[in-house]
């Protein structure tokens, strides 16, 4: 159970209900995301792609749009430069079929995850030379790459950089000195003097900025791309990150791509309402999969098939990749809890976690799934071909990379941004020197590590009704930096309930509160629910629930939760989902 917290932001929500035509409680929820200018909730309730920002606003976009165009205009080899992840393989497609699409003679080389590792290296820039390549153009990578670089310049190459990370700082008495990579044209909004107004794009949004501004327009395709891109980097659904992937998950649907609309049929979803549930949690596994356990290009064959039989047979061998993955994944998770519990980690502030058998490519996975168990900053780290490798994932309290950059020195590679990272190490002596200095110079309190519940509204259930659900999907689609609403409600009576599914892990509920009866649905633990009633009220109450249901009032929680509506045999019903008691 989580520590609750309920909004306590102020505003004058009756004259915000009646200018936008909402509810009042639609409009708190509006002041609880911080949206409090016109232009911002205008934005957010009914942004359209013409409130897009300018890509021109972008430092050096200009001066890269202009290289690219002369060096097709002379018909001179162009290599895309990407990256093994959805994002990566979003970003490569876009600028391929941008550059293609103004006769551009190019070609695209994706990283493989185990022999060349993250972005550019020496290997690559020498690769390119030797097959005549006059310009690399990079995407979702490059920015820290400033060696590289120099080395493909040094051979007379041009080389443009598109990028969303983090720049790569010095820092000496206070002072950051940050390092730009010594390219002809360096596109990444988080750079030094770029004014483009939201930072938080991933690389495939400035891909497509920068095809947008080669050709002028922006298709439809490429949304659906971009809106991908974004969700399975866990960009936040803000400004117009928010305006893409609403437009981008309506489009998805109906995609002129047969990669795609193979990859929506193979997992069952290509006739679906989709959200970023779906992108994130059926559709981009399929194509990180393929990077892990076999090599992205083949997703990027599959959104270039122009036959649908063979694009569903791709499409097919990506979701077997996947299945096989998550086994993998789930012994991985095991053996890093065995690890943690058995060697007293725990008491650690930041885990460092070594798995040398695991496959190197599921460790941002492991990482990302026991960061949610202990909610501390996690690295798991495994046995690579070449020395030790791994990656991290954090919480809200902890700058991943800026903590890494403290102790640099011990990294062979290492990069990423606040939420996520990449690293590797000479060797096996340095994990616990890694450990060591994280821990040592970790400062977060006993605060950053407790679990804590955003609750919007303390709202009574009968507010809860089909038209209220309704207006709720204004606000999707939901997501990082937009979370669905969270209510709150004090002595709500369980009448009776019934374990569903296949292994009884989700719990289905009777309730009422003032008389009025609903139906309430629980995915949580829900072991640890019944030990909580039975705790509470004994096991012979909580044997009652379950069997012959119990008086109004005889068993009471203080419930969190989200109503939504539940469709069954052609009937839509209000249903009341929980997300944590006490």
């Amino acid at each position: 159970m989580a520590k609750w917290m309920v909004a306590a932001k102020r505003a004058d929500f009756e004259q915000i209900a009646e200018k936008y035509h909402i509810t009042p409680v639609l409009a708190r929820l509006l002041r609880n995301r911080e949206l409090t200018e016109d232009e911002e909730i205008r934005n957010f309730l009914f942004g359209t792609m013409e409130d897009m920002h300018d890509p021109l606003l972008m430092k050096d976009m200009e001066k890269a749009a202009a290289i690219l165009k002369e060096k097709i205009k002379n018909n001179k080899p162009i290599r895309i430069i990407g990256d093994y992840d959805v994002d990566g393989i979003c970003s490569s497609y876009i600028l391929l079929k941008g550059l293609r699409s103004l006769k551009g003679n190019v070609d695209v080389v994706i990283p493989h995850r185990m022999k060349d590792g993250y972005g550019l290296n020496d290997k690559l820039i020498e690769d390119a030379f030797r097959d005549g390549i006059d310009t690399i153009l990079t995407c979702d990578n490059g920015i820290a790459a400033a060696d590289q670089i120099r080395l493909a310049r040094e051979k007379g190459m041009t080389v443009v950089v598109t990028d969303h990370h983090e720049v790569p700082y010095e820092e000496k008495e206070g002072e950051r000195t940050y390092i730009l990579p010594p390219a002809d044209a360096v596109v990444d909004p988080k750079q030094p003097g770029c004014t483009y107004p939201f930072k938080q794009i991933c690389g495939a949004v400035v891909a497509g900025k920068l095809i947008q501004v080669l050709t002028g327009k922006v298709g439809e395709e490429m949304i659906s791309f971009e809106a991908l891109a974004t969700i399975c980097d866990v960009m936040e659904l803000r400004d117009e990150n928010r305006i893409l992937v609403k437009e981008g998950l309506r489009l998805m649907p109906e995609t002129s791509n047969l990669g795609l609309k193979a990859l929506l049929m193979v997992n069952g979803i290509e006739k679906k309402a989709l959200t970023p549930y779906h992108v994130g949690y059926i559709i981009g596994p399929c194509m990180n999969a393929s990077g892990r356990l076999d090599t992205a290009r083949r997703v990027l064959e599959l959104f270039d098939c122009d036959d649908f039989k063979e694009a569903v047979t791709i499409a097919g061998d990506l979701k077997s990749l996947n299945d096989s993955r998550k086994l993998m994944t789930e012994q991985g998770v095991k053996e890093a809890v065995r690890q943690v519990e058995e060697a007293g980690m725990e008491r650690d502030k930041v885990l460092v976690i070594y798995l040398p058998e695991c496959h190197e490519s599921l460790a941002g996975i492991i990482a990302g799934r026991i960061k949610e168990k202990y909610h501390k900053p996690v690295f798991v780290l495994t046995k690579g071909e070449e020395g030790i490798k791994g990656s991290g994932r954090s919480i809200e309290s902890y700058s991943m990379y800026e903590e890494m950059s403290a102790c640099k020195e011990l990294f062979t590679k290492y990069g990423g941004h606040k939420m996520a990272a990449g690293l590797s190490l000479p060797d096996e002596a340095s994990i616990e020197q890694l450990r060591t200095r994280l821990n040592e110079s970790c400062s977060l309190t006993d605060e950053d590590f407790e679990q804590v519940l955003h609750i919007d509204v303390a709202m009574p259930l009968a507010y809860a009704d089909r038209s209220f659900v309704k207006e709720l999907a204004f606000l999707e689609p939901f997501g990082v930096g937009n979370p669905r609403p969270v209510f709150a409600r004090k002595d709500i009576s369980l009448l009776s309930g019934r374990r569903l599914g296949k292994n009884h892990n989700v719990g289905k509920y009777r309730i009422s509160e003032a008389g009025a009866v609903y139906e309430m649905i629980y995915f949580g633990d829900q072991e640890r629910f019944d030990e909580f009633l039975k705790e509470r009220y004994g096991a012979a109450a909580v044997k009652m629930l379950y069997e012959k249901g119990l008086g109004d009032g005889d068993m009471m929680i203080s419930m969190a939760y989200y109503p939504d509506i539940n469709y069954f045999a052609g009937r839509e019903s209000v249903q009341i989902v929980m997300q944590d008691y006490c």
